[in-house]
């Protein structure tokens, strides 16, 4: 007799959604791909400067990376580890161009270390001996709430938080892929000995400090940043990085509480289906967050040209009486269209230049994160150094003890 074969509640639910949430995420991946591939195509043919745009393609090709492997992963969920390991380590890379936009915008890093060293003198009261102002103002205290008060120390704490979260992200990432190999990752499984909830916790305390940092330096350089209204565009992106991540967190801990059935292709199907959909509302913002329009025409002030526009009252003398009038000339708007470079030459630029400045970065951070550990292992070196110096004087000491006593003891035993 043939036993028959039970089909549990939960794979008929994922059975009968699967056809129609495919067809659905896939059409909103479409209109995802198109308008993010027009607007990147856009920066790309207006490159006029390239130390701001080469930051703004970086992150908004973060909208086809997630489109294309969130479709990927619900079509097929056997690529969905490694799906989701790359979706991970570009989310990581996007935060930190994020922030390198920012500050491409001040002016770069020079510009931002006077503008923050500006902001520190003017939060100053009185001014201490130099050398010690310093000193006493790099508080983790004053990072949370004075932040100003840091001086050019902050930007070095930015770019700290930001690309420790990329290496922890990338290094996390590599790591669920090689548990995974063992059977040990346990992919939203909360248990002890499952290595997902622990690199969970580390995640979401990288994740939220790297946030924090970058919020930190909003609130110094919002003031500065007001030309390229940088809330909407900080909005925009920290809730793609904020949502995606929260929103699989919060579908593992409703599945543990059995909201939602207990099904594993169920639990990623859902992430990468709701993801599908925000990418196409990311795209559509992108479009009007992170235009090209700045970008295709450049100041006429640095062709030397320059426009005036003057209105104001006066008075005519006709006769004996004087009758007011109004005197205008109106303004004229003159457009100079930038003179942009080939797409080859500017994905090159964002390759070459990019990935420079990325790689110094990631070494900077990892020299800044050893040295603490340096000096402690100097010091404990040193410690025991002391400590073995000592204790070979102290035996030195006695052996002398030792011979002298021994000596008295002949000497006597010669007198008697």
């Amino acid at each position: 007799m043939k036993t028959p074969i039970s089909i549990s509640p939960q794979q008929d639910i994922y059975g009968d959604l699967y056809q129609p949430a495919l067809i659905i995420a896939a059409c909103f991946v479409v209109v995802a791909l198109v308008l993010s591939i027009f607007l990147i195509l856009q920066h790309l043919k207006s490159y006029s400067k390239p130390s701001e745009q080469k930051w703004i393609v970086a992150v908004l090709f973060m909208v086809p990376v997630y489109a294309t492997e969130s479709i990927i992963s619900l079509w097929n969920q056997r690529f969905s580890l490694e799906c989701d390991i790359l979706r991970n380590c570009y989310e990581a890379f996007a935060l930190y161009s994020f922030g390198s936009y920012l500050i491409a915008c001040l002016g770069g890093e020079r510009r931002v270390v006077e503008l923050l060293e500006i902001e520190s003198t003017k939060q100053l009261e009185e001014p201490l001996i130099e050398g010690e102002e310093k000193r006493s103002q790099r508080t983790l205290w004053n990072f949370f709430l004075k932040p100003r008060v840091l001086g050019e120390h902050l930007l070095t704490i930015e770019k700290f938080g930001l690309v420790q979260y990329m290496i922890l992200k990338t290094t996390s990432a590599f790591l669920a892929f090689i548990l995974e190999l063992f059977g040990v990752y346990g992919d939203g499984e909360f248990k002890w000995f499952y290595g997902y909830p622990y690199i969970a916790v580390v995640l979401n305390f990288s994740q939220m400090w790297a946030l924090y940092c970058l919020v930190q330096f909003y609130n110094v350089t919002h003031e500065q940043l007001k030309p390229i209204k940088p809330l909407a565009k900080f909005i925009s992106f920290k809730a793609i990085v904020f949502a995606t991540w929260w929103q699989g967190v919060g579908i593992a801990l409703l599945r543990e509480l059995g909201v939602l059935p207990k099904e594993g292709k169920l639990e990623t199907g859902l992430q990468d289906f709701l993801i599908c959909i925000e990418m196409a509302i990311a795209a559509g913002a992108h479009i009007f967050v992170f235009s090209a329009e700045p970008y295709r025409y450049i100041p006429v002030s640095e062709y030397g040209v320059t426009i005036e526009s003057m209105k104001g009252r006066a008075e005519v003398k006709e006769g004996k009486e004087q009758k007011p009038a109004v005197v205008e000339r109106t303004e004229t708007h003159v457009h100079v269209e930038a003179p942009g470079t080939s797409v080859g030459e500017s994905v090159q630029d964002i390759v070459l230049e990019g990935g420079q400045r990325v790689v110094k970065d990631v070494v900077l951070t990892i020299n800044q994160a050893i040295g603490p550990v340096e000096k402690v292992v100097a010091m404990i070196q040193g410690t025991l150094h002391q400590t073995m110096v000592g204790s070979g004087s102290d035996e030195e000491e006695s052996d002398v003890e030792v011979e002298e006593y021994m000596q008295e003891n002949l000497a006597g035993n010669e007198t008697v």
